[in-house]
């Protein structure tokens, strides 16, 4: 088979690279990602280049590299401002702990360093020079056929590495392809076994998935594969649980929540994450009241809790767990806001979490009754500001307070927060009326 190599800068710098390598001596090919996609008919966002140069050879041959793993044969080569991995073919044995080979050995034939890759459709070769595409795992007969499956067999592939269990599911969502038989049950056997990675990579991956294309289908794969219940057993309690249809004629809390990772546009980490948990604790807070209707008190507070709690265990950056908790604890209060006084919005507008929160409630609303109204509301209300939301500077500040001969304590935040009010509210207009005011407090 042969293919058109896309003329974009990327393919024609990393083609340049093949071509010096192959003018020492050495042969190399694209592979993996770059070519699935060319083949596919899109343009890839990265090259990694394969060879049977050694990472000594390739550090010879060019005059930027970097060596980002030489114990397995990988360097970065920097071409014209872009980097590119370029690596020696190799074999890996004896995976110990679900991530690391013990041994690594290198090789001459590219045959046997693709049969140590992940799934068929990422173990494909490309010579750029004459668009030749090599296959020797059927990757491009699954590419046809649109299934993501391993190159092997599964369970000694995920066994390797167990969150290659999770890139399965990212790669089926991403290109819109479904699991192999033989794949998926491997998965849906060894999906536990994902708790044994970090953390850190844990996290990486879902936020690709849930940031990534059709999230919500991905969402119900995961499920599928007891991959959800393995790393976010929160999120799988909220199957089943009803909700009143009234205000909810989606479903459950995870039919809703699925529907809000739908209705997403230009996902981010903090804005899928705040989906994925506003609701985390309705489970534990269902119960219906005398009139049969399904209630979830204080699901918003609880909610926060459960927040910080999973994103901590995924070991998020602290800005990430508070602004996402507090979406979720403040995710209900615009329910409220059509009766609010005018500097209460006004203060509401300014907080500093209020674009994610404003887009979670759109996302909740739209996902559930379709009721916009408070929506536009706040919308109307930015635009009467020129789209510049902000408090204006405080007239006092604690210093102040200390020099009126105030001692720092709790009520600090009381009596600033009860000035501000009134400063909001053109009550209080000069730092003069300010302290006059509070020295009445004392």
């Amino acid at each position: 088979m042969k293919i058109n190599i896309n003329n974009s800068s990327i393919c024609e710098i990393a083609t340049e690279i093949v071509k010096k390598l192959h003018s020492a001596g050495h042969s190399a090919y694209f592979v993996g990602g770059a070519v699935r996609d060319m083949i596919l008919g899109k343009t890839p966002k990265d090259i990694d280049i394969v060879s049977s140069a050694t990472p000594a050879e390739t550090a010879k041959i060019f005059s930027d590299t970097m060596e980002v793993g030489a114990a397995f044969g990988v360097m970065l080569v920097r071409e014209q401002g872009i980097s590119f991995e370029v690596s020696t073919y190799r074999e890996e044995r004896n995976y110990l702990d679900g991530r690391r080979p013990e041994d690594v050995k290198y090789s001459k034939d590219p045959k046997i360093d693709v049969s140590r890759r992940d799934f068929t459709v990422n173990g494909l070769l490309c010579d750029p020079q004459s668009g030749e595409v090599f296959d020797y795992v059927d990757g491009i007969k699954d590419l046809q056929q649109g299934i993501i499956r391993t190159i092997g067999k599964a369970e000694t592939r995920f066994n390797e590495d167990y969150l290659r269990m999770l890139r399965a599911v990212r790669f089926a969502i991403r290109l819109g392809f479904e699991l192999e038989a033989d794949t998926l049950e491997a998965i849906q056997k060894l999906a536990t076994d994902t708790k044994k990675l970090s953390a850190e990579r844990i996290q990486q991956e879902l936020t690709m998935i849930f940031t990534g294309e059709s999230p919500d289908l991905a969402l119900d794969m995961l499920h599928n594969t007891g991959l959800l219940a393995a790393l976010l057993p929160e999120v799988e309690a909220m199957r089943g649980v009803a909700q009143p249809p009234q205000y909810h004629p989606e479903g459950d809390v995870y039919e809703h929540t699925k529907l809000m990772l739908k209705s997403m546009t230009l996902a981010n980490e903090l804005i899928a994450w705040s989906v994925l948990l506003h609701d985390v604790a309705k489970p534990q807070t269902y119960f219906l009241d005398e009139t049969g209707r399904e209630r979830f008190f204080g699901h918003e507070q609880q909610g926060a809790k459960k927040a910080r709690e999973i994103l901590s265990r995924l070991r998020f950056s602290k800005q990430t767990i508070d602004r996402v908790s507090r979406a979720v604890k403040n995710h209900m209060r615009f329910a409220s806001v059509l009766q609010m006084r005018k500097d209460k919005v006004r203060r509401l507008l300014a907080d500093d979490n209020f674009p994610l929160e404003l887009e979670l409630h759109r996302l909740d609303c739209i996902s559930s009754h379709a009721k916009m109204d408070i929506f536009t509301f706040l919308l109307d209300k930015i635009v009467e500001q020129s789209g510049e939301v902000k408090l204006p500077p405080p007239l006092l500040t604690g210093k102040d307070l200390i020099d009126m001969g105030l001692k720092p304590g709790p009520k600090f935040k009381k009596i600033l927060k009860k000035v501000s009010d009134l400063q909001l509210k053109n009550k209080l207009k000069t730092k003069e009326e300010a302290i006059k005011k509070v020295l009445r407090f004392k």
